[in-house]
């Protein structure tokens, strides 16, 4: 991984630890999430439609895609009305790489080395390190299945853009249509699951919806273009130092506890970078 792509990454980090508080502050979870897909799939569609449509085979990979992205949404979603952001995050974020790891080993041909490996399984465990708190302080056990499932749809995910990126030789092509056919997706079955009034906000929502929505489009094109030109499983796990960034939001920003265990973590997260760079 070229140091370009390596910062390119870290600031896709920052954007996503940033667009998951903006959906946070909101008193809605589901509402915000709603407002920021409709926004992204609204300019997904806009920059798809004036570039050259995918072929054949492509579509397969756009499809699972959309069904994953709306899957991890919902899940995430759930998961911030029953917890807070430096809890959430952690779970959602902290598997990812670890299923995409050991799925990849059966995927991938990307050759990544020992100390890479090593460094991929530190930044899991220590992003797993920060969620303890969940059963420590007696905090809402109901955000884990939820988190989980969006840690799971997250790997999915992963490996599905990665590869299907790479198929259809058009990052930013493939990145616009997966995040219409994502709105498309998750929109209705938002409305079914909480009715119409999920998609009434006021003027600040549908304001931090748009900052969200950028933020999220812009994360997610950086992280499925360096997965065209690093190893998957590297870019996926590097991009889970989103933690950092959301651990520091929400000391500095939500007043959220930061102790020991937090910090040993994010040790262990930063030593996890390192080692991906070798």
């Amino acid at each position: 991984m070229s140091l370009f792509v390596f910062l390119s990454v870290l600031g896709a980090a920052l954007l996503h630890a940033s667009w998951n508080a903006l959906v946070r502050i909101g008193a809605s979870k589901m509402t915000g999430m709603v407002i920021m897909t409709a926004l992204q799939g609204s300019a997904g569609l806009v920059i798809a439609l004036g570039r050259p449509l995918p072929e054949g085979v492509v579509w397969v990979w756009l499809l699972a895609s959309g069904f994953l992205h709306a899957a991890y949404k919902l899940f995430l979603a759930y998961a911030y009305e029953h917890g807070d952001l430096s809890r959430v995050y952690p779970i959602a974020r902290g598997t990812a790489p670890l299923i995409v790891l050991a799925l990849g080993a059966f995927l991938f041909s990307d050759e990544i080395s020992g100390p890479a490996y090593l460094g991929i399984l530190g930044l899991g465990f220590g992003i797993l390190m920060m969620a303890n708190g969940v059963l420590a302080s007696g905090e809402s056990r109901k955000l884990i299945p939820f988190a989980l499932c969006s840690a799971a749809a997250t790997a999915g995910y992963s490996i599905v853009d990665g590869m299907g990126a790479r198929v259809a030789g058009d990052a930013a092509t493939f990145v616009a249509w997966l995040f219409a056919l994502d709105a498309a997706l998750m929109l209705p079955i938002a409305a079914v699951l909480r009715g119409p009034g999920v998609f009434r906000a006021s003027v600040r929502s549908w304001g931090l919806g748009a900052l969200a929505a950028a933020g999220s489009y812009g994360a997610y094109a950086i992280a499925v273009w360096a997965m065209t030109q690093a190893p998957i499983a590297l870019v996926a796990a590097l991009r889970e130092t989103s933690i950092l960034f959301a651990v520091a939001i929400g000391v500095f920003f939500f007043g959220e506890k930061l102790d020991r265990a937090k910090i040993a973590a994010a040790a262990l997260i930063v030593g996890g970078v390192v080692l991906t760079r070798f």
